[in-house]
């Protein structure tokens, strides 16, 4: 589990929320365990050191990639959030703070990858833009 440590508030506060919707609710631990208890720890090992160079295309077991399994994880997170049941003033649960990675997992995209594009294409090399575009 490695922090946010930049961003748009709302993509800061997405990982803590996602993290305390898999490991405070029980029904969601085991979830997530019956999602990866047939890896082995290689598996799980190569999973952790080909994400953050491959992102969603990091390979999983069986032939897939993580793209195919980031939204059935999110949806464990948010069973987790919702059975948590913190409440804010207006009556909504946590789970409203995984829509960052909501977006992630449907544009099969992540931040950094749109980015780079940007910095490859319109931006042209300019590296300036990405903190004229990223500062807040």
């Amino acid at each position: 589990m490695r922090g946010a440590d930049g961003g748009r508030a709302d993509r800061i506060t997405a990982l803590p929320a996602f993290w305390v919707g898999l490991l405070y609710d029980q029904g969601a631990l085991d979830a997530a365990w019956d999602l990866v208890k047939d890896w082995s720890m290689e598996e799980r090992q190569a999973l952790r050191d080909a994400a953050p160079k491959l992102a969603l295309d990091a390979p999983v077991p069986g032939g897939r990639k993580l793209r195919d399994i980031a939204g059935e994880v999110l949806d464990i997170s948010r069973s987790g959030l919702k059975t948590r049941a913190r409440l804010n003033g207006v009556g909504d649960d946590e789970s409203g703070y995984l829509a960052p990675l909501d977006e992630i997992v449907a544009a099969g995209r992540t931040h950094a990858e749109l980015l780079l594009e940007r910095y490859r294409g319109e931006w042209q090399g300019d590296l300036r833009r990405v903190y004229a575009e990223e500062s807040y």
